[in-house]
């Protein structure tokens, strides 16, 4: 039986990792959802440009002239980076007359991606073998009908000409499919994001889930021990009970909210994670990427507080005798109250406690935003190129002497 070959092409990290995760179930998929009359096979290969820019038809052209390198019939490539034409996200591409497509991971939303991204190769492969017109997506529908509909759950619900299967995300924020011109650099299908305000939030989010904000959190373990002894030092002393007792749920509220942005504010500027202006930075991919480190370090930040909240409720139980709070607030007092101290001291240590505190593991951080990640792949790209001169020129000097030798 003849092969088809399918080279996947990741960016460092996420993109990568996904893809390792799919390869082996990929070729019973790709015959199930378009052809059996071939043997399917596919790897992946880490490539640092796929990451190094933002440019669609960079990536497609540089993965174009690896599949040829490699003997590939198809490649996709697929980037954590955010795609854009006229600022309108762009989830997916795909040229058929260079067998080759990609993928923008941050287009699928915060979500769990291996069913999407599968999804979506699956379905840029089919529309490169079919053809993108009308006739040949009926073409690949019917092949699809005609296939036990069991047999993989996860294309139960989708057609030939959805990118993915229906879920609720694409409710709220729907893909679009679309043909653009011949002379739109060959692309012979494209798949968008319909609404640019839903758009935006898809790709901010998806953005936030590629920084992978979980990994950073245990990076935030000498900042907790210093709010948390700062904390509990503090709760020793009625000053805190009766400031409690004191604030209103607004308050508190508002308190809560100050000291989460300072702790994410101070991160930002003691690490210089804000991307400032640049002649080489493209100010709206700047702004993108300025958001989706806000946000993911946002979200970080709000994980440490809901655990410094609970070691805090703990400890209040532990060391504040109910009997010395009624005497403090000459009042009765329920669990409440507690939960109100409790909050109070979260809130107070994370202000005095977590501002100015070093992280355990900075390089964590720092990998956990997209500007840093990017001047790190770019340096690569650039040393990577350097090489490759270097080699070249070692080789022209060497032909060089060799004609030299021959001459004399």
């Amino acid at each position: 039986m003849e092969r088809i070959s399918i080279a996947l092409f990741t960016a460092p990290g996420i993109a990568g990792r996904v893809s390792a995760n799919l390869i082996d179930n990929l070729p019973g998929m790709l015959e199930y959802y378009i052809t059996d009359e071939y043997e399917w096979y596919v790897d992946y290969q880490e490539d640092i440009l796929t990451g190094g820019t933002n440019d669609s038809y960079k990536v497609i052209e540089a993965v174009s002239d690896k599949k040829d390198q490699g003997d590939w019939d198809y490649a996709i490539a697929l980037t954590d980076l955010p795609v854009f034409e006229d600022e309108k996200p762009v989830v997916a591409e795909a040229l058929r007359d260079k067998n080759v497509g990609f993928i923008s991971l941050p287009g699928f939303g915060f979500t769990k991606m291996e069913k999407r991204v599968q999804e979506a190769i699956l379905q840029l492969v089919n529309e490169i073998y079919y053809g993108t017109s009308d006739s040949s997506r009926e073409e690949a529908q019917e092949y699809i009908d005609s296939k036990d509909p069991q047999k993989y759950d996860a294309l139960r619900n989708k057609g030939s000409r959805e990118l993915i299967g229906g879920r609720l995300f694409e409710r709220f924020s729907p893909l679009i499919r679309e043909r653009p011109i011949e002379e739109d650099a060959g692309v012979a299908v494209r798949y968008t994001v319909k609404s640019r305000m839903s758009g935006m939030l898809r790709i901010i989010s998806g953005m936030v889930f590629a920084n992978e904000p979980w990994k950073m959190f245990p990076s935030f373990l000498k900042i907790l021990i210093i709010a948390f002894t700062t904390g509990s030092y503090a709760l020793v002393f009625p000053t805190l009970w009766k400031l409690s007792d004191e604030y209103s749920v607004i308050r508190l509220f508002l308190l809560m909210c100050a000291a989460i942005l300072a702790l994410v504010g101070w991160i930002i500027m003691a690490h210089q994670l804000w991307e400032k202006k640049d002649e080489n930075n493209n100010k709206f991919i700047r702004k993108m990427n300025n958001a989706s480190t806000f946000f993911t370090l946002l979200l970080t930040v709000m994980m440490y507080y809901v655990l410094l909240l609970i070691l805090f409720l703990a400890t209040t139980f532990m060391l504040v005798p109910p009997s010395g709070l009624e005497t403090q607030l000459s009042r009765d007092i329920a669990i409440f109250d507690f939960l109100i101290i409790a909050w109070t001291a979260a809130s107070i240590s994370t202000l005095i406690g977590g501002l100015g505190s070093a992280f355990e593991d900075e390089q964590v951080v720092l990998d956990s935003t997209y500007g840093y990640r990017q001047r790190q792949r770019h340096e690569k790209i650039k040393k990577q190129r350097e090489k490759e001169k270097e080699k070249e020129k070692a080789q022209r000097e060497e032909y060089e002497g060799e004609d030299e030798d021959e001459n004399n």
